[in-house]
């Protein structure tokens, strides 16, 4: 199975054994591995100072490793295919690919790699990590949300996790922009990143 491959038309699974987060998840420690047609890795920028412009990336690979018993010890990794960003609007979809912006020729991919992680309080965790864009890294801060465990219909087991970050795309170099006549500009500096993840324990 290619792992970037996804069936947007894939009908979610139903869960049939499912059971509520609790503070004890040491059952859930183990590998697993993103599901990409159960998943989705967006973002949304501010368009012409009025509106958002929202996307996402259709092709991407993660891992994730959960301890339950000691979430200090989980770490995330996820590889994005630049070429796979759509923002439902084919032209701007192609400038984005462009040099003006992610440069996907040269630069084909996104890559994330998690260098620590904490649990917060309940459900709610945060997990630090290197953002890798075109041929620059920094620093970014996720927070995540645990949003449950399940043994879908095929017996696979899976985890759910919503997470969110806010950075400012001219760190990694994504400079691009225009004047508007009534003043600022077209395309905001801020991108809010939102994650939702369905992964699938390792057998």
């Amino acid at each position: 199975m290619n792992i970037f491959s996804r069936n947007k038309n894939a009908a979610t699974a139903v869960a049939t054994v499912a059971a509520p987060a609790g503070s004890d998840l040491s059952h859930l420690t183990g590998d697993y591995g993103i599901d990409p047609a159960h998943s989705q890795v967006g973002f949304a920028v501010r368009h012409a100072m009025v509106t958002n412009v929202r996307g996402e990336f259709t092709e991407y690979e993660g891992k994730l490793h959960l301890d339950g018993s000691n979430p200090a010890d989980s770490s995330a990794e996820l590889v994005i295919k630049v070429a796979s960003i759509d923002t439902n609007q084919a032209q701007r979809d192609e400038h984005l690919r462009t040099g003006d912006f992610f440069a996907a020729d040269t630069y084909p991919e996104i890559t994330f790699r998690s260098t620590s992680a904490e649990r917060l309080r309940g459900d709610s965790y945060r997990m630090t990590g290197d953002l890798t864009v075109k041929d620059t890294t920094r620093q970014v801060v996720l927070d995540l949300e645990f949003t449950g465990h399940a043994t879908d219909v095929y017996g696979a087991e899976r985890v759910g996790f919503e997470g969110s970050a806010t950075i400012d795309r001219t760190q990694w170099g994504l400079t691009y922009n225009a004047a508007l006549e009534t003043g600022g500009v077209l395309i905001g500096e801020k991108v809010k990143l939102s994650f939702d993840i369905s992964a699938v324990k390792a057998a």
